[in-house]
Order: structure tokens, then sequence, then C-alpha cells
């Protein structure tokens, strides 16, 4: 199944965004009539499913300091990504015990997730969450949805350029901003976790958080410190290294990018 978001999909997704308030849910859990089985017969997953309820979301505002490193930060993938469509239980192996659970929705946007490994019906994922580079094992069951993207996002911080790539070749590039020597943006894979429309600062028609974080500061404005990629109003910033993470990019820059599928691969070099 190929996934692609077309430009008015993004802008309605993004205008729902503006009105919705964040919520979190947990999921509710039935028993059945009966003797249960003996734990031998269960299957791995059953008791990580009954603590769902127990564990924390994995979000861009969780942290969670045990969970997997990504093993291969520069690595590329098939594309391959996830639709978490209900609460789903990240585990720090296949199999493994359960300590996060995947929500439905992320900033009000659908969960994707690309798939960096595989085992069998597992799949190993990068969490939207702290630490970066943090991943976990979701069991690909009804509750997902698989599908590829052809595209992939490389920012190259030093030479400050950011290219668009579809079946690894490029559609696209330009000179962008990137964060200062202070406040750097952070290296590794990551991805495009949602589509936001600003309605406060405006400074950027629209906002493509990714599923990583400042390594300098704790937050943004009370937010968690989400790093993303978005526009800028001031040509001058394009190629110079004074944000405070994000990479600002040009105005057609950022149209292309604002179609890309959610869970789309973004190398941040």
């Amino acid at each position: 199944m190929s996934l692609r978001r077309t430009a008015g999909g993004t802008a309605r997704a993004a205008r729902s965004l503006a009105a919705a308030a964040l919520g979190l849910s947990c999921l509710a859990l039935t028993g059945c009539a009966g003797t249960a089985p003996a734990p031998a017969e269960r299957p791995p997953y059953a008791m990580a499913r009954a603590d769902l309820g127990m564990q924390a979301d994995a979000t861009t505002f969780t942290e969670f300091p045990t969970a997997p490193a990504d093993p291969a930060p520069g690595g590329d993938t098939d594309g391959v990504v996830l639709r978490v469509q209900a609460d789903t239980a990240v585990h720090s192996s296949p199999g493994g015990p359960v300590f996060a659970k995947l929500p439905a929705k992320q900033l009000d946007n659908p969960t994707w997730v690309p798939v960096i490994a595989e085992r069998g019906k597992w799949a190993q994922v990068l969490l939207p969450s702290r630490p970066n580079g943090a991943t976990g094992w979701v069991l690909e069951d009804q509750r997902t949805q698989r599908a590829r993207t052809p595209y992939a996002v490389d920012v190259e911080i030093d030479a400050r350029r950011l290219t668009v790539l579809r079946d690894g070749a490029p559609i696209g590039q330009w000179v962008v901003g990137v964060g200062a020597s202070d406040s750097p943006t952070p290296r590794g894979r990551t991805f495009i976790m949602a589509a936001i429309e600003e309605t406060v600062t405006k400074f950027s028609p629209i906002i493509l958080p990714l599923g990583t974080h400042s390594n300098t500061f704790s937050t943004y404005g009370g937010g968690p410190g989400t790093v993303a990629l978005h526009g800028w109003p001031e040509p001058s910033v394009f190629g110079q290294a004074s944000s405070d993470g994000c990479v600002r990019v040009p105005d057609d820059a950022l149209r292309l990018l604002a179609t890309l599928p959610l869970g789309t691969l973004v190398h941040l070099r």
C-alpha cells in the first residue's frame, strides 16, 4: 500500500488541529465469562494488553530513559511505516516487557511511525519521545495498518542543505537554516510526526514537528522542546546557524514537505 497526503488534506488536518484540544485516552478493558486459561496457554502479549491502562503514552511529551536506542542512527529504511489505530503496547524486545503504549494520535494527527527492523510479526519503530533515538517493538495486528512512503528527507546540518528524495532520487533541494552553535539541531534519524497550522505567532503557515527534541532546551515556550521543520518570514536566515534547533526552510520547500506522508523518515546528519 502506498501512502501519500495531499496538500489539501494536510491543510484540512491542520485546521482541525487548531480547533481541537489535545487529549489522552486510556484503553478500556473488558473480561469474558468463563474460566481463564492457564498462564502457559496465553499468548505472549496477553498480559501486555491487560496492563496498557497503566502505561504512559509514547508522545513528544514523555520520556522513556530505558527505551532501546536506535541501533543505526544514520541508517536508511525501506520506507515502511505503521499506522497505530488504537492504543498499542510498546515492548523493549519482541515479546519482551512493555514500557509504554503508542496512542492513535500525536498532536491530534494520526500516529504513523517508521519501521526500522522486523522480526516475524514484530516491528521495531522510532518513537516520538525522549531520549532522541528511542525505539520500541510493537506487534502488528488489527490495531496497526502497514503502508510504505517512497519519500525521505535529508538535512545536512553543517552544509545547511535540505533534500527531499523519492525512491532515493532527489526531487527538491534547498539551503536552510539550522540550530545555532549553542543550540544545535540534534542529529540522527527521526520522522515527520504531525502537521500543525500556526495560529499564534504565524511565522510559518504550517509547522511539521519531528519525533526528536532539542538537546539544549527542555522546552520551547512551555512545550516539550520538539524540533520541527518550518518556514521563516525573513529569508536571511537561510544558510545560517541561528535557530534554537529547528530547521527553517523556504516557502517552496515547506509546500512540498507539507504534502509528505506522516511517518516519513528524516535524516538529521
